[in-house]
This record gives structure tokens, C-alpha cells and sequence, in this order.
């Protein structure tokens, strides 16, 4: 008929849907609306930056922000942080359903075996209504440096779930408009009746969540007042049945077979080394199926995770298969299926501690997954990118009492179109390192070194990315904990290509284990040294130096 049809798989999702009218939409407004509702994402994380007032949130960006439909399936997101939406994508449901929802509520919970990460991410809830109607909920997931462990930065060396901080069941932060002012003053760290804790610094970052929250809520309602509750909901429906076609598309050009790939975990901070993660992926067809039955059981120390934080590492390695205009939601992750035994390190039991899991298990979860990819289509994964967060939590009590907690970048792996990247957060984090100037403007620290850690990348015919090296000193006595790995176990090189270097931890030159707890003095200096990515390929003469 001479009529050009988009390239992209939009137009054949729309022409099957055109044959049931509930769900029929045309290319055009499909797009629009999933531009909407990732830009009420991102608009609700400014939001959330903007009025913080901790470096974790205005600085370092540890948040994100996303948009659910009425039975809570994941609709948008902003690009935030990896962990966080997708054990939300992966929870949210059980979290949403059976609960009278009214206008103004808002909804707080961090309990990772009921759909948390860990205890500092807490997660707030909003309904969205119209005219009484439910079409969906807007939600915000922020890091809190204090959440009531008696480890300053709330990232301790645990054992146990309560060891971690405070626990918080899905419960009201907000009912019909109204604060809940017993559970704000407990989250402010108040005891006792009295007003809502506005000037509370622990406070605040609560407040901003909420306020984010209800914004996102406002714009979705708008959208729904311009076309329609139902108009709404078909939308949301054909967006992920979108993302299931774009996803099973892409595993249909997945070669079919069984995979396996095998990692460690360097220790989990109890005296336990070399604990293995391990996968069996198999591919048939437009299905991919993980099963974590032959990792290691659940172990002593914090680096178990729950079920939602493997599938959220699970379901971003297949995201990262598709290119940028796939859409964000539920939809991407219904082909995909995953399996790990209870009590297992990535399927653990309450109350086992997980405070490293989500931020360091995850991150092996990745490579893992990808190593398993990797022989499914070889030229379209990279090597291993540092797999650590370097997590650092320092703080000290007594008339000024701080905390402060931080994740830092290293090197990404090399691929078969080029070097990694150096000094970058990768795959399960995507924040900020905080700036030198704001960390010497809030807390008693000294910043003597920030530099690329050269040489740290694997070699290879394309090499990986160097990690940093990072030097602080300690102005005032405070209390440090150390949360890194790949400190015995490098990020594997791909291809042929060389391993990253490992990291290194030091107090006054002194070596560090990978997870410690300790004191430090006025004019201590604690270095950080992140890994390498792996190289690719073998060296290629030519190729030399970046």
C-alpha cells in the first residue's frame, strides 16, 4: 500500500493486539506513553534528589523511583539502581494486594524477605487513585546510612537480621493524609509521644521519599484524567506485553542449550572462604530458565540474600541483552524463570543476616549469569567488571554523632568491541562516588588520594578498565566497616583474556580482610583500592596501551 512501518518489533506487538480491541493501541501512542511514564520516573527522582538531605540520596543518587499498574506489575522505571526495581518488579505484588487502599496513603516497609533489599533501602509505597478508582502505585526505594544498626552506617559485620538495624513490616507511613506519628518517631530515632519530627535530620530523608512518592502519584493521575482510568490500564497492559515479545525475540536468537557457570564469593566475614555460586541457564526456544541449585547453603555471615535480590540480578543481566528503547516493566521478565533451593545463599531463611548480600552477592549473581550468557552468544557479554561495591559505613556517637556509608567504583570488563571502562559503578549499583568537597563539608574525613588505580584492568586485545584508589583520613575517632570483595578471587578475563587485578584494603599500609570492623584514630588513613575489569581476547601485539 505504499504506508512505511516502523522497523522495531512496535509495530507487529500493535498489529497483534489490534485484533482484541481491549488491548488495541497503534505503534504512535504506545511510545508516547512509555516516554510518560519513565519521564513521571524521573521526575520523581529529581524530586527525591532535590529535597534529601543526606549525601547517600543528593549525592551519591543511592535511589530510584518507578511506576506499578493496579495488581502491582512494573510499568517504568528511571534508570536507578539495578537491585532495587527489579526485587521490587519481582516483589511488589504480594506487597499491594489484599490492603484497603485509600487516597493519601503511604505505605513504608525495608524487611528484605518481604520484598526489601536490605534493611538501609527502605521502600515507600503510594496508591494511585482516581474518582475511587485504583490504576496503579508510584513507588520510591532510597538508602538510609542509619536505620538503627549500633554499627554506624547500619552495614555492620553481622550475623542476624536484627544485629542489622531496624526491621519494618509493610505498614502505614501516611493513612488518608495522616502521619503515623508513633512509626515517624521511632524512624527518626525518637522515643516517647510528641509532634512529627520535621527537624530531624534522620527524618527528612523519609519525608522526601514521601514527597516524591505523592508527586509521581499526582502526574499518573493527571495522565489518567486526560485519557481515562480504562484507557490507563489497557496502556499499561499492551506496555508488557510489549516487553514479552522484545524479550522473547531477543532469547530466540540465544543459541538453545544448557550452560553452566561457577564463581566464589571471597568469605562471608565469619571465617568462612570460597563460597561458590553457581548456575545452570538453559535456553529453548523464546524461554530461559536459571536454576542456583548447586550454590552454596546460606552461611553465617551477611552475605545471604533473598530470592527477589537473585532475581533482580537474574532479570538485569537479560535486560542488558536488549537495547535502550526496550521498555522498563514486567513484561521483560515473564519468559525468563528461576529456581534456588530455601536456605541457600541466594534464598535465604529468615533470620539470616543480608546486609552484604544485596549490595556483594548480587554482584556475583552478575557474573555468574553473565558467564553462563557468555557461552549462549559469546560476542555479547564482557569480561567480569570488578564485582564488589567497596562498601564502606563509617560513623561515631556522642554529642556529634555522624554515619556515613559509600559504595565505590572500579574497572568494567572488556568486550568484543572495545576496553572497559575505568572508574565507573557497574552492573547492581549505578551511584555516584560522593564528592570530595561534600564529603569534607559534612563529616570529620580527609580525602588524600582519588586517583585511577592504572594498570588494575586485565590485558587482553581489549583491555579491562582500571579501578580507583581512594584515601581517607580519619580527623576525628570513629568507627569503620569494610564490606568488598574480589579481594581473593579477580573478575575473570573472557576470550583469552587476563583476569582484573584483585582489590586491597589498608589501614596505615596495613592489610584489611575484605570484611572487618574496626576502629580508627585521629590521623588514620584508610585506603581503598578497587579491582580491574577482565580483559578480552588474547593480547594483540597491536593493540598496546589505551
Amino acid at each position: 500500500s505504499g504506508v512505511r512501518r516502523p522497523a522495531s518489533g512496535l509495530w507487529h506487538t500493535a498489529c497483534s493486539l489490534s485484533a482484541n480491541p481491549i488491548l488495541s493501541m497503534n505503534p504512535v501512542q504506545l511510545s508516547i506513553f512509555a516516554n510518560r511514564l519513565a519521564g513521571i520516573c524521573d521526575e520523581m527522582g529529581a524530586l527525591l534528589r532535590a529535597s534529601a538531605l543526606s549525601p547517600n540520596i543528593k549525592d551519591r543518587l543511592d535511589l530510584s523511583c518507578a511506576l506499578f499498574d493496579a495488581a502491582g506489575q512494573l510499568c517504568a522505571q528511571a534508570a536507578h539502581i539495578p537491585v532495587h526495581l527489579g526485587s521490587m518488579a519481582y516483589a511488589m505484588a504480594d506487597l499491594v494486594e489484599q490492603r484497603d487502599w485509600a487516597d493519601g496513603d503511604l505505605l513504608v516497609v525495608n524487611d528484605p524477605y518481604l520484598g526489601g533489599t536490605h534493611l538501609p533501602d527502605v521502600t515507600v509505597v503510594a496508591p494511585v487513585l482516581v474518582a475511587d478508582e485504583l490504576i496503579g502505585f508510584a513507588v520510591t526505594r532510597a538508602h538510609h546510612a542509619n536505620i538503627g544498626a549500633h554499627s554506624p552506617g547500619s552495614m555492620p559485620v553481622s550475623r542476624t537480621l536484627e544485629e542489622e538495624g531496624l526491621v519494618i513490616a509493610p505498614q502505614w507511613l501516611k493513612r488518608r493524609g495522616d502521619w503515623q506519628l508513633p512509626l515517624c518517631r521511632r524512624l527518626a530515632g525518637l522515643d516517647g509521644p510528641g509532634p512529627l519530627p520535621v527537624d530531624v535530620p534522620r527524618f527528612a530523608d523519609f519525608a522526601a521519599q514521601a514527597s516524591s512518592c505523592l508527586a509521581g502519584a499526582r502526574r499518573l493521575a493527571e495522565l489518567a484524567g486526560e485519557r481515562g482510568t480504562a484507557w490507563v490500564a489497557t496502556a499499561m497492559e499492551a506496555l508488557n506485553l510489549y516487553g514479552e515479545r522484545r524479550m522473547r525475540q531477543r532469547l530466540a536468537m540465544l543459541r538453545d542449550g544448557v550452560y553452566r557457570f561457577r564463581d566464589w564469593m571471597d568469605d562471608d566475614g565469619q571465617g568462612h572462604r570460597d563460597i561458590a555460586i553457581a548456575v545452570t541457564l538453559t535456553v529453548a526456544g523464546e524461554r530461559a530458565h536459571l536454576d542456583f541449585g548447586d550454590s552454596a547453603g546460606q552461611v553465617d555471615g551477611n552475605i545471604n540474600c533473598p530470592l527477589s535480590v537473585a532475581a533482580a540480578a537474574a532479570y538485569y543481566c537479560f535486560r542488558c541483552l536488549l537495547p535502550d528503547d526496550a521498555p522498563s516493566c514486567a513484561g521483560l521478565f515473564r519468559p525468563i524463570t528461576l529456581e534456588a533451593p530455601e536456605g541457600s545463599l541466594v534464598n535465604a531463611r529468615r533470620p539470616g543476616a543480608v546486609a552484604a548480600g544485596n549490595v556483594e552477592t548480587s554482584s556475583r549473581i552478575v557474573d555468574v549469569v553473565l558467564g553462563a550468557l557468555a557461552q549462549a552468544e559469546p560476542e555479547a557479554i564482557p569480561a567480569a567488571s570488578q564485582g564488589t561495591m567497596n562498601n564502606l559505613a563509617m560513623g561515631e556517637g556522642g554529642e556529634r554523632p555522624w554515619d556515613y556509608y559509600e559504595t565505590m567504583a572500579g574497572g568494567t570488563g572488556g568486550h568484543a568491541l572495545g576496553p572497559g571502562v575505568s572508574a565507573v559503578h557497574s552492573h547492581m549499583t549505578n551511584t555516584l562516588n560522593t564528592p570530595i568537597e561534600s564529603l569534607e563539608e559534612h563529616y570529620p574525613l580527609r580525602v588524600w588520594r582519588y586517583r585511577l588505580r592504572r594498570g588494575s584492568g586485565g590485558d587482553g586485545h581489549h583491555r579491562g578498565g582500571d579501578g580507583i584508589e581512594r584515601e581517607l583520613e580519619f580527623l576525628a575517632p570513629a568507627r569503620f566497616t569494610l564490606l568488598t570483595e574480589r579481594r581473593y578471587h579477580p573478575p575473570w578475563g573472557l576470550a583469552g583474556g587476563a583476569d582484573g587485578a584483585m582489590g586491597e584494603n589498608r589501614l596505615n599500609g596495613a592489610p584489611l580482610p575484605a570484611k572487618v570492623s574496626a576502629q580508627a584514630n585521629p590521623g588514620d588513613r584508610l585506603l581503598l583500592a578497587s579491582p580491574g575489569g577482565g580483559g578480552y581476547g588474547p593480547k594483540d601485539d597491536h593493540q598496546g596501551w589505551r
